[in-house]
Parts: C-alpha cells; structure tokens; sequence
C-alpha cells in the first residue's frame, strides 16, 4: 500500500546506502530533510539476498568483463520501495545507455512528487530488472563513474531545490542556470576592486532597469559562446539577438547576425 504524498519523496536502491548521509546531513538538503520538505529512504539489494553471503552480483553470460547486478535482490529491493513509495512512484535508473539529465527532466522529476532512484554497480544491472522494473533510465553525461549514487545524488539535490521552502527565496531556483535556458551572468561582490581588476561600473550604477538588460546580455553572450546548443529551442527576439550582437562587439568579435544564427543553428 502506498501512502499520501505530502512533499518531495525520494527513494534510493543502492549497495551503498551510507553515501547518501551526505544529502541527508548536509547543506540545503539536509535543512529540506529536517523541515519534513523532502524525505529520503534508502534500500539496500544486499539485504534481500538469499545466501550467507548476501551475494548481489555474479558474472555475465557469454563472458566478458566484470560483473552484473543480479536480478533477485535487486527486484525485491526494488518491490519494497514501492510498497513504502506513494501511489503511481516511478522507478529512474541512473545509467549511461540512459537519457540526459536536464532542467526539463528535473521539472519532470519534480512534478511527479516522488521518484525510485536505482543506483547500479558493477558492469551493469541485468537487462530483464531494466525492462520489468524501470520506467526511465537517466544519464549525468558522459563519463563514467563507479557507480550510480553520485548521479542519484545529483538528481535529488537538483529537483530538491525546485520545492517550494527549500531555498530561502524560490526565485534563487527560477534564476539558477539552465532554468531560463541560459547560462547565468557574471556576478561580484565586495571589494569593489581586487588586484586591479573592478566590478563594472553598471553593476554599481543603482540603476535597476539597467542593470537587468546587462545580465541578460551578458546571460545571452555567454551562453552563445559557451553553450550555443542551448539557443536552439528558444526561439530568440530580434532584441535578444541584438544584445548578443553587441556583447561580440565589446570582446571584439563578429557580431553579424548571420553569423549568430549560423552558429545557433549548428550548435557549436
């Protein structure tokens, strides 16, 4: 039986459940914890092993390297946490066949209420556990990793700061990177100067108005520089245009717009 849902609900399938202390025991998330905002459980496949030796992997059929997460003890892992899950909870495994994590998925995650995160290990989990048990198979990037808990980490750190009372200010959330679209615009803060180096004078101006069309021009610049792959969806304006153009033409650079919309259009 599932229960009623009340905030963020997270739940990890991992041989290492003790990692998770530290988003349970510090920082914002810890905070969240405390306040009842997100809850966070864990199971561990080892618990759910048959043998003396609580054995959990064992090698691949048709050879090869390494060793696979069985398919038993991770099912009734699995089956436990949906027993305790609310109603409906998805099952993510965090894997690299998966499909990128982004800001999109994380809204996702969230608007769900509650999520089974699948910590792997080894050379892999035993593909009929993938297809019975696992709704979606989600990936950090691409790299490879020990193991699946520092990308469910990620994952529950990413989508905790999307609920509401999390953060002191929700806007700090509508304004973090990626959750405009766009990489975020410099910032400083005291001494004015350092070794030389000073915080540009519209930062200090007061001038509010100002100052906001800077940040979106320099968001803009940046992210055309850095990350042009982000521009493609967003169906830019002529005056966001416009404000990409003149930040290339203070560095120096071609600010054409064909040039822009060529490079956007390529995405790199």
């Amino acid at each position: 039986m599932g229960r009623r849902l009340l905030n963020m609900w997270f739940g990890v399938i991992s041989l290492f459940p003790e990692m998770f202390v530290a988003v349970t025991e510090s920082g914002v998330t810890r905070r969240a914890c405390e306040r009842g905002l997100i809850e966070v459980h864990t199971w561990n496949p080892r618990d759910y092993a048959y043998d003396k030796y609580q054995t959990v992997d064992d090698k691949p059929y048709g050879g090869g390297p390494g060793m696979l997460m069985k398919v038993q003890p991770l099912s009734d892992a699995i089956s436990q946490a949906r027993k305790a899950a609310p109603l409906g909870t998805k099952v993510v495994c965090m894997s690299p066949q998966g499909e990128r994590l982004d800001h999109s998925l994380v809204t996702k995650f969230h608007d769900w209420g509650s999520i089974i995160l699948v910590a792997g290990r080894y050379e892999g989990i035993d593909e009929r556990v993938l297809q019975r048990q696992v709704d979606l198979e989600v990936s950090i990037g691409d790299y490879v990793l020990s193991g699946g808990e520092l990308p469910a980490m990620c994952v529950i750190d990413a989508v905790s700061r999307m609920v509401p009372g999390v953060l002191g200010d929700i806007q700090n959330a509508k304004e973090d990177s990626f959750a405009q679209g766009l990489l975020h615009f410099p910032q400083y803060t005291r001494p004015e100067i350092v070794d030389g180096d000073r915080v540009p004078d519209i930062v200090l101006s007061g001038d509010h108005a100002k100052i906001r069309r800077w940040r979106l021009q320099q968001a803009l610049g940046r992210t055309y520089e850095r990350r042009p792959d982000l521009l493609q969806s967003k169906n830019l304006q002529k005056d966001e245009i416009e404000l990409i153009s003149s930040y290339l033409k203070d560095k120096g650079l071609d600010g054409s717009v064909e040039t822009i919309l060529n490079k956007i259009q390529v995405g790199k």
